[in-house]
């Protein structure tokens, strides 16, 4: 792995961002891949973290290895992580026992009998019948690469991870104290699959549902003007789903982006009022937002793929990010500090 700060331009100070990170299941090793590019030449000093599901345990990662070793302790807790991962999968995959499907993880397996009959059981039993003892192997990894009693008093940045109150429908964001295990889980709690995780007699769902992240800590919080949203899901996909399986991927995508969308059409609107001179620069909080993500990379991927762990696949996301975020920092990183890289109303209004 190389040395971060070996790549550092001569003794140009990093510029500060905050960072927003999108959930979207295996799909999250794209995320991966973004941050390692980001922490390999130190160019960017990170203050905050916003993140939701699969993006929570990337900034959980990210935030301990700071902690351990700086930007490449990061890196490396990173990658141990998902490595982690690919390796309790590997336990309970039932491909292991199937070679014939091996490598089908981005095309076709949508359409095999064990994806259409995974499909059938999540749409008739619920986790509490089928996974009656609340088995989730994510906790174990997560225990095992994380001390969250230190992670808690000495959290080197701002780290907000956002879950869904189930049963009153708003959103919860853990950070400081609140950052433990179950806060992690409860951001990543998908309710086909889990159990809903209490805390403290709350019950929560996936974050993604009110905040795919939520960009309001980062403003509140952070001095920082500049976010950087990193994108799993989605925001074009061209052509009309035609399957039931990419209809209600299409619907999921959909819905997952809705919440950012509704914050950075907000954004837009306060940006507006400013730039106007309607409000005092004083009183309101100009942001500057930029976006990486790669539409044409995650739309070639199949719906099952989201839950496919596989080390190889896990990978290729991580080159993919790798190279979306290399081409970002090629094409934008000069405007970090002095203006939006993208056109907000064009891309979300």
């Amino acid at each position: 792995m190389t040395n971060s700060h070996s790549r550092r331009r001569g003794d140009d100070a990093p510029k500060q961002v905050a960072l927003a990170l999108q959930g979207g299941g295996m799909h999250g090793a794209f995320t991966w891949g973004v941050l390692d590019r980001l922490l390999e030449d130190g160019k960017l000093a990170i203050e905050g973290v916003s993140a939701t599901s699969a993006g929570a345990m990337n900034g959980t990662m990210l935030a301990y290895g700071l902690l351990k070793g700086g930007e490449d302790g990061a890196r490396q807790a990173l990658h141990d992580f998902w490595h982690a991962v690919a390796e309790s999968a590997e336990r309970y995959n039932p491909l292991r026992w199937m070679p014939w499907l091996k490598g089908k993880h981005s095309f076709g397996l949508d359409h095999s009998p064990l994806y259409a009959f995974a499909d059938m059981v999540l749409r008739s039993f619920s986790p509490y019948q089928f996974n009656p003892h609340n088995l989730n192997p994510l906790r174990e990894v997560l225990e095992r690469q994380v001390d969250f009693s230190v992670l808690r008093k000495r959290c080197p940045i701002l780290l907000y991870l956002c879950a869904t109150n189930v049963e009153t429908g708003k959103i919860r964001i853990f950070t400081g104290d609140d950052i433990c295990v179950d806060a992690v889980l409860a951001s990543a709690c998908v309710p086909t699959l889990f159990q809903a995780v209490t805390i403290d007699g709350q019950h929560y769902w996936d974050g993604g549902y009110m905040g795919n992240p939520a960009i309001y800590p980062l403003i509140y919080h952070c001095k920082t003007r500049d976010v950087v949203i990193v994108h799993i899901n989605p925001l074009v996909r061209r052509g009309v789903p035609i399957t039931a399986a990419e209809i209600l991927n299409r619907i999921s995508e959909i819905s997952f982006n809705s919440s950012l969308m509704r914050e950075l059409r907000a954004i837009a609107f306060v940006t507006d009022l400013i730039q106007q001179d309607k409000v005092d620069r004083d009183e309101m909080k100009e942001m500057l937002i930029h976006s990486i993500r790669s539409d044409e990379a995650m739309c070639a991927l199949s719906v099952s793929s989201k839950y496919n762990a596989d080390w190889d696949f896990l990978c290729e996301l991580r080159d993919n990010g790798r190279r979306a975020a290399e081409a970002w920092q090629m094409q934008h990183y000069r405007y970090i500090g002095q203006q939006s890289s993208i056109d907000i109303r064009k891309e979300f209004l």
